[in-house]
């Protein structure tokens, strides 16, 4: 359990300059508790709310509403196999149970040795590539219990090409200040700076590429 280290808290700070209202960079923070544990601590939403001056329930609220934020911990990839409807007709339930019979956990659980979390997940919109599953949310398409196996060879001897979870990309997004929308509050404070940056024909809808 860890609130955001002393490498992370710059990081988080250099997030909440780029939002006029502090509390409108909660996403992106929550992702970044969550790379630096591999979920999102009970320490890490009280520092978040610290940040950006709201309660540890509203961070929780926000959590709490996207899957893909973790609050407990979870192994290095997670794989999602959907049983929606495309996916139910087209065999996911025998690739559900061959890969509890291959990980040797049922879904919600992780290998003893860390690696893998099984999930059982509603339509992740691939619907025409059923069977399908995901792997830290990266799409498998069509996969046979024969691709099943092999993706999990791969994942243990780390060769798939997936990021261990929580990790979003390998470059950090950068904002310079010359290219920043303008972090002045929405209460009526001026004309904000990117639209200042734009020809007013532009913005005043006189020149809208014909749309009408």
């Amino acid at each position: 359990m860890a609130r955001l280290n002393a490498a992370n808290l710059p990081v988080a700070r250099e997030i909440i300059s780029r939002y006029p209202v502090a509390r409108s960079a909660l996403i992106p923070l929550l992702h970044l508790a969550q790379e630096q544990d591999g979920y999102v601590t009970e320490e890490a939403m009280v520092h978040i709310a610290e940040l950006v001056g709201v309660t540890p329930a509203e961070v929780m609220g926000t959590g709490s509403f996207y899957e893909m934020l973790k609050r407990a911990p979870v192994g290095d990839y997670v794989v999602n196999i959907c049983h929606g409807i495309s996916c139910h007709l087209l065999g996911a339930a025998d690739l559900i149970h061959h890969a509890e019979a291959t990980l040797g956990v049922k879904p919600g659980g992780t290998t003893g040795d860390g690696r893998i979390t099984l999930e059982a997940v509603e339509c992740i919109a691939a619907c025409t590539e059923a069977p399908c599953l995901q792997v830290n949310y990266r799409y498998r398409n069509r996969v046979t219990p024969e691709a099943f196996d092999r993706l999990v060879a791969e994942l243990r001897a780390g060769t798939s090409g997936v990021a261990p979870h929580g990790k979003l990309a390998n470059v950090r997004q950068h904002v310079s200040n010359d290219r920043r929308a303008g972090v002045s509050p929405p209460d009526g404070q001026g004309e904000p700076a990117w639209m200042a940056r734009n020809p007013s024909d532009n913005v005043d809808g006189s020149n809208n590429g014909g749309v009408s």
